[in-house]
Protein backbone atom coordinates (compact mmCIF):
# COMPACT_ATOMS: atom_id res chain seq x y z
CA UNK A 1 0.00 0.00 0.00
CA UNK A 2 2.61 2.39 1.09
CA UNK A 3 4.63 2.07 -2.59
CA UNK A 4 0.96 3.14 -3.95
CA UNK A 5 1.14 6.74 -2.21
CA UNK A 6 1.76 9.65 -3.92
CA UNK A 7 3.71 11.50 -2.21
CA UNK A 8 4.12 14.78 -4.49
CA UNK A 9 0.06 14.89 -4.71
CA UNK A 10 -0.14 14.15 -1.03
CA UNK A 11 1.84 17.80 -1.12
CA UNK A 12 0.52 19.51 -3.44
CA UNK A 13 -3.30 18.75 -1.49
CA UNK A 14 -1.43 20.18 1.62
CA UNK A 15 -0.50 23.41 -0.17
CA UNK A 16 -3.82 24.13 -1.32
CA UNK A 17 -5.27 23.34 1.83
CA UNK A 18 -2.93 25.38 3.39
CA UNK A 19 -3.67 28.19 1.03
CA UNK A 20 -7.26 28.10 1.52
CA UNK A 21 -6.81 29.00 5.24
CA UNK A 22 -8.75 32.16 5.93
CA UNK A 23 -6.80 35.06 6.72
CA UNK A 24 -6.76 36.06 10.16
CA UNK A 25 -4.26 38.91 10.90
CA UNK A 26 -4.11 42.03 9.18
CA UNK A 27 -0.12 43.26 10.59
CA UNK A 28 1.26 40.29 11.25
CA UNK A 29 2.62 37.16 8.76
CA UNK A 30 -0.51 35.41 7.89
CA UNK A 31 -1.51 32.32 9.44
CA UNK A 32 -1.09 30.21 5.97
CA UNK A 33 2.57 31.53 5.08
CA UNK A 34 3.50 30.67 8.60
CA UNK A 35 1.63 26.53 8.14
CA UNK A 36 3.63 26.68 4.98
CA UNK A 37 7.01 27.61 6.62
CA UNK A 38 6.37 25.31 9.36
CA UNK A 39 5.76 22.03 6.97
CA UNK A 40 8.35 22.92 4.38
CA UNK A 41 10.91 23.02 7.64
CA UNK A 42 9.58 19.47 9.42
CA UNK A 43 10.20 17.86 6.17
CA UNK A 44 13.64 19.42 5.20
CA UNK A 45 14.80 18.25 8.86
CA UNK A 46 13.10 15.05 8.83
CA UNK A 47 15.13 14.18 5.90
CA UNK A 48 18.55 15.85 7.18
CA UNK A 49 18.17 13.95 10.28
CA UNK A 50 15.63 10.88 10.32
CA UNK A 51 14.01 9.86 12.89
CA UNK A 52 15.06 5.76 14.19
CA UNK A 53 11.53 4.73 14.58
CA UNK A 54 8.33 5.97 13.78
CA UNK A 55 4.42 4.95 14.50
CA UNK A 56 0.79 6.35 13.21
CA UNK A 57 -0.11 8.11 16.25
CA UNK A 58 3.52 10.15 16.27
CA UNK A 59 3.65 10.87 12.46
CA UNK A 60 0.18 12.97 13.44
CA UNK A 61 0.47 14.08 16.55
CA UNK A 62 4.00 15.65 15.44
CA UNK A 63 2.20 16.83 12.07
CA UNK A 64 -0.80 18.70 14.40
CA UNK A 65 2.16 20.06 16.65
CA UNK A 66 4.26 21.33 14.19
CA UNK A 67 1.22 23.31 12.90
CA UNK A 68 0.68 24.48 16.58
CA UNK A 69 4.16 25.66 17.29
CA UNK A 70 4.21 27.75 14.26
CA UNK A 71 0.83 29.24 16.15
CA UNK A 72 2.31 30.05 19.20
CA UNK A 73 4.56 32.71 19.02
CA UNK A 74 1.42 35.34 18.00
CA UNK A 75 -0.56 33.85 21.12
CA UNK A 76 0.02 37.59 21.82
CA UNK A 77 -2.76 38.13 19.82
CA UNK A 78 -6.28 37.49 20.32
CA UNK A 79 -7.28 36.36 16.78
CA UNK A 80 -4.35 33.99 16.95
CA UNK A 81 -6.35 30.54 15.63
CA UNK A 82 -4.52 28.78 18.38
CA UNK A 83 -7.09 30.55 20.57
CA UNK A 84 -10.18 28.93 18.78
CA UNK A 85 -8.69 25.41 19.63
CA UNK A 86 -9.68 26.71 23.82
CA UNK A 87 -12.95 26.57 25.19
CA UNK A 88 -13.25 30.55 25.77
CA UNK A 89 -10.29 30.89 23.85
CA UNK A 90 -11.40 34.95 22.81
CA UNK A 91 -11.55 35.52 26.19
CA UNK A 92 -7.90 33.74 27.14
CA UNK A 93 -6.74 35.48 24.07
CA UNK A 94 -7.21 39.16 25.22
CA UNK A 95 -6.21 38.19 28.25
CA UNK A 96 -2.72 37.24 27.10
CA UNK A 97 -2.64 40.02 24.31
CA UNK A 98 -2.64 42.59 27.67
CA UNK A 99 0.08 40.50 29.10
CA UNK A 100 2.13 40.83 26.94
CA UNK A 101 1.60 44.69 25.97
CA UNK A 102 1.97 44.17 22.32
CA UNK A 103 2.14 41.70 20.13
CA UNK A 104 6.00 40.56 19.18
CA UNK A 105 7.57 40.33 22.31
CA UNK A 106 8.77 37.71 24.49
CA UNK A 107 7.15 35.04 22.12
CA UNK A 108 8.96 35.99 19.93
CA UNK A 109 12.49 36.14 21.89
CA UNK A 110 15.51 33.61 22.48
CA UNK A 111 14.19 33.87 26.51
CA UNK A 112 10.33 32.67 25.12
CA UNK A 113 11.62 30.18 22.83
CA UNK A 114 13.68 28.52 26.11
CA UNK A 115 10.30 28.85 28.21
CA UNK A 116 8.01 27.45 25.58
CA UNK A 117 10.60 24.21 25.16
CA UNK A 118 10.95 24.14 28.89
CA UNK A 119 6.92 23.71 28.99
CA UNK A 120 6.60 20.81 26.27
CA UNK A 121 9.53 19.11 27.65
CA UNK A 122 7.91 19.37 31.46
CA UNK A 123 4.18 18.21 29.61
CA UNK A 124 4.98 15.92 26.75
CA UNK A 125 6.05 13.18 28.73
CA UNK A 126 3.43 13.59 30.92
CA UNK A 127 0.24 13.80 28.63
CA UNK A 128 1.31 11.40 25.94
CA UNK A 129 1.59 7.75 26.00
CA UNK A 130 4.93 6.59 25.26
CA UNK A 131 4.01 3.51 24.04
CA UNK A 132 2.20 5.10 21.26
CA UNK A 133 3.64 8.33 21.00
CA UNK A 134 7.81 9.68 21.00
CA UNK A 135 7.23 12.67 22.73
CA UNK A 136 10.56 13.87 22.00
CA UNK A 137 9.57 13.41 18.18
CA UNK A 138 6.30 15.46 19.21
CA UNK A 139 8.47 18.52 21.18
CA UNK A 140 11.16 18.67 18.39
CA UNK A 141 8.27 19.34 15.91
CA UNK A 142 6.71 21.88 18.00
CA UNK A 143 9.89 23.30 18.26
CA UNK A 144 10.64 23.46 14.64
CA UNK A 145 6.88 25.16 13.64
CA UNK A 146 7.98 27.42 16.59
CA UNK A 147 11.49 28.56 15.20
CA UNK A 148 9.92 28.76 11.42
CA UNK A 149 7.32 31.30 12.50
CA UNK A 150 10.42 33.60 13.91
CA UNK A 151 12.52 32.58 10.89
CA UNK A 152 9.63 34.18 8.88
CA UNK A 153 8.91 36.95 10.76
CA UNK A 154 12.53 38.13 10.58
CA UNK A 155 11.83 38.00 7.20
CA UNK A 156 9.10 41.40 7.45
CA UNK A 157 9.83 45.03 7.68
CA UNK A 158 9.01 44.63 11.81
CA UNK A 159 11.78 42.46 12.32
CA UNK A 160 12.33 40.40 15.52
CA UNK A 161 12.82 41.20 19.17
CA UNK A 162 15.12 38.36 19.59
CA UNK A 163 16.72 39.59 23.06
CA UNK A 164 14.26 40.72 24.51
CA UNK A 165 13.31 42.56 26.62
CA UNK A 166 16.42 44.54 25.15
CA UNK A 167 15.11 46.94 22.91
CA UNK A 168 16.68 45.78 19.62
CA UNK A 169 15.29 44.12 16.62
CA UNK A 170 17.11 41.64 13.95
CA UNK A 171 15.94 41.12 10.38
CA UNK A 172 17.11 39.65 7.32
CA UNK A 173 18.18 41.23 5.22
CA UNK A 174 19.53 43.65 7.68
CA UNK A 175 18.13 46.44 5.59
CA UNK A 176 14.65 47.34 6.39
CA UNK A 177 13.72 48.49 3.21
CA UNK A 178 14.66 45.07 1.53
CA UNK A 179 12.46 43.45 3.78
CA UNK A 180 8.37 42.19 3.29
CA UNK A 181 5.50 44.21 4.75
CA UNK A 182 3.37 41.45 6.17
CA UNK A 183 0.09 40.43 4.31
CA UNK A 184 1.16 42.58 1.26
CA UNK A 185 1.38 41.31 -2.42
CA UNK A 186 4.72 40.75 -2.16
CA UNK A 187 3.97 37.73 0.74
CA UNK A 188 0.89 36.46 -0.68
CA UNK A 189 1.96 36.24 -4.34
CA UNK A 190 5.97 35.61 -4.07
CA UNK A 191 6.57 34.36 -0.65
CA UNK A 192 4.07 32.12 0.23
CA UNK A 193 3.79 30.68 -3.28
CA UNK A 194 7.82 30.18 -3.34
CA UNK A 195 7.93 28.29 0.09
CA UNK A 196 5.01 26.15 -1.88
CA UNK A 197 7.05 25.81 -4.80
CA UNK A 198 10.09 24.52 -2.59
CA UNK A 199 7.98 22.16 -0.88
CA UNK A 200 7.14 20.36 -4.09
CA UNK A 201 10.61 20.31 -5.31
CA UNK A 202 11.78 19.30 -2.15
CA UNK A 203 9.33 16.24 -1.59
CA UNK A 204 10.03 15.36 -5.85
CA UNK A 205 13.81 15.46 -4.72
CA UNK A 206 13.95 13.48 -1.80
CA UNK A 207 10.53 11.62 -2.54
CA UNK A 208 13.08 8.01 -1.68
CA UNK A 209 13.79 9.50 1.58
CA UNK A 210 10.75 10.30 2.76
CA UNK A 211 9.41 7.23 1.46
CA UNK A 212 12.14 5.55 4.00
CA UNK A 213 10.77 7.60 7.25
CA UNK A 214 7.21 6.52 6.48
CA UNK A 215 7.98 2.70 6.10
CA UNK A 216 9.45 3.13 9.53
CA UNK A 217 5.66 3.17 10.80
CA UNK A 218 5.10 0.59 12.68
Amino acid sequence: MLGQFNIPLFIVSTIIYIYELPVLYNYIMTARTHDAFAFASLITIAVLRPPESLTVLTLFTSIVGNIVGALIPDMDQATNRLWDLLPAGNAIGRIFRRAFFKHRTLSHSIVGGLLIYKFFEFVLPRVLNAEFVDSNLVLWSIMIGYGSHLLADSLTKEGLPLFFPFDINIGFPPIEALRITTGKWIENFVVFPAVGIYIFWFVVKFQRELTDILKLIV
